[in-house]
């Protein structure tokens, strides 16, 4: 047991999984720098009141999505496929006109904004990372910096910003405060409108062993039920639910004032699945162990045998979940010497613990290893259609998680 409190309820966590302990997932290191890095332990606990999955928060909001943030989502092609597929079906099934206001909390770079932009909505991002937040609006969509809470919300929307569709995709699981983030959304979404949300369904957590989606900046892990459990807190209710490929596996839940809510059978149907799954019972959570276990022993293995063999591996991608595959397995560059990524502000940079160097795609092309790991596992097909020439060398993909998988 701890002493720390539940983030929702206040009720008493039991723990669930150790990994250690882990520098923040998105910190990298300018090799350059004589900076000493922070490492702080990665527990993941269990409410035993409400089963909220979550872990210690040892670094506040404003600390982890500082000017220099580097996560930027819009380099990949499959999540950009993704949510203009959104914009699709949210213009249809909301009815939104050119008198619809659009607003996105966690925007990012604009890039699901732009989406709704380039078909004449009104639109508008909150996002906190400055950075970020400033190449959103150097592309066209009107951005406020800052963080979402009950204050926040209620003076955005008194300054004209009131969504009649409210986007909060990817941003649940980084808030520390989640009462008073659930309130801010209370206070933006007009009413009659909808709320829209996107976040890794703990279950395939659970099920498939995806311990490395498990880092700080995730303080917390949602099931259908306990996500639910949010928004009635705060006069709101869960009126329908999809279930997504994303992220490993992810759920999109549709919410409106509790007033205006007529909930579909497809809520109904997800708890079930929940309820089947023993998500509000211990055993579950005691068996992320040994998973865990197994996914560490079975990089280690693969990545010592390929360096005894005199064989070359390179790394693709340097996600947040690489961190803590990384910093957990004990994989440094004498396993894994570089990987690679899209994103511009990750090249010429380290993966924060373990130091492996981050380069352009283009040096997989000119070294040409034996082996690739994906460390993004979640859109491996993008991946591998990206690096399909690898086969003129016989290079082939390894994918590490949930089980490791050597391709073709």
């Amino acid at each position: 047991m701890t002493a720390a409190p539940c983030r929702l309820c206040g009720g008493q966590l039991r723990l669930a999984l150790d990994l250690g302990t882990s520098p923040p997932s998105n910190a990298f290191v300018d090799p350059a720098s004589a900076r000493d890095e922070q490492f702080f332990p990665l527990r993941l606990h269990v409410c035993s009141v409400c089963w909220l999955v979550q872990v210690e928060q040892f670094q506040s909001a404003a600390d982890i999505f500082a000017d220099d943030y580097a996560y930027f989502s819009s380099y990949s092609t499959s999540w950009l496929a993704h949510v203009e597929r959104f914009a699709d079906l949210a213009v249809k099934r909301f009815g939104l006109t050119a008198e619809s206001r659009i607003v996105e909390v966690a925007s990012n770079d604009g890039y699901l904004l732009g989406c709704f932009a380039r078909r004449g909505l009104q639109v508008v991002g909150i996002e906190p990372a400055r950075d970020v937040a400033l190449a959103a609006i150097a592309k066209g969509v009107p951005t406020r910096i800052a963080f979402l809470g009950a204050e926040t919300g209620r003076s955005l929307a008194a300054s004209g910003c009131a969504a009649d569709l409210l986007i909060a995709n990817n941003v649940l699981a980084h808030v520390p405060d989640l009462n008073d983030f659930a309130a801010g959304l209370r206070e933006l979404l007009r009413p009659g409108g909808w709320l829209t949300l996107e976040f890794p369904h703990v279950l395939q957590l659970l099920a498939r062993g995806e311990i490395d989606t498990i880092y700080h900046e995730h303080f917390s892990y949602f099931s259908l039920a306990t996500a639910s459990l949010v928004f009635e807190r705060h006069s709101m209710r869960v009126v329908d639910v999809e279930e997504l490929p994303t992220h490993g596996g992810s759920l999109r839940l549709y919410v409106r004032h509790a007033a205006e809510a007529t909930p579909q059978p497809d809520v109904a149907r997800v708890r079930a699945m929940e309820d089947a799954a023993g998500l509000q019972t211990w055993p579950p959570y005691a068996e992320l162990a040994k998973r865990s276990e197994a996914v560490k022993s079975g990089l280690r293995e693969f990545l010592i045998g390929v360096k005894a063999r005199g064989e070359s591996v390179a790394g693709y991608g340097a996600p947040a979940k690489a961190t803590t595959l990384l910093n957990y397995c004990g994989v440094h560059a004498d396993l894994l010497p570089y990987t690679v990524d899209r994103n511009p502000h990750k090249q010429g940079r380290l993966i924060p613990g373990v130091r492996i160097p981050i380069d352009s795609p283009e040096r997989i092309m000119n070294t040409r290893p034996k082996y690739v790991l994906i460390l993004p596992w979640n859109i491996k097909d993008e991946v591998m259609e990206q690096l399909a020439g690898i086969a003129n060398w016989q290079g082939r993909f390894v994918v590490p998680v949930p089980r490791l998988t050597v391709e073709p």
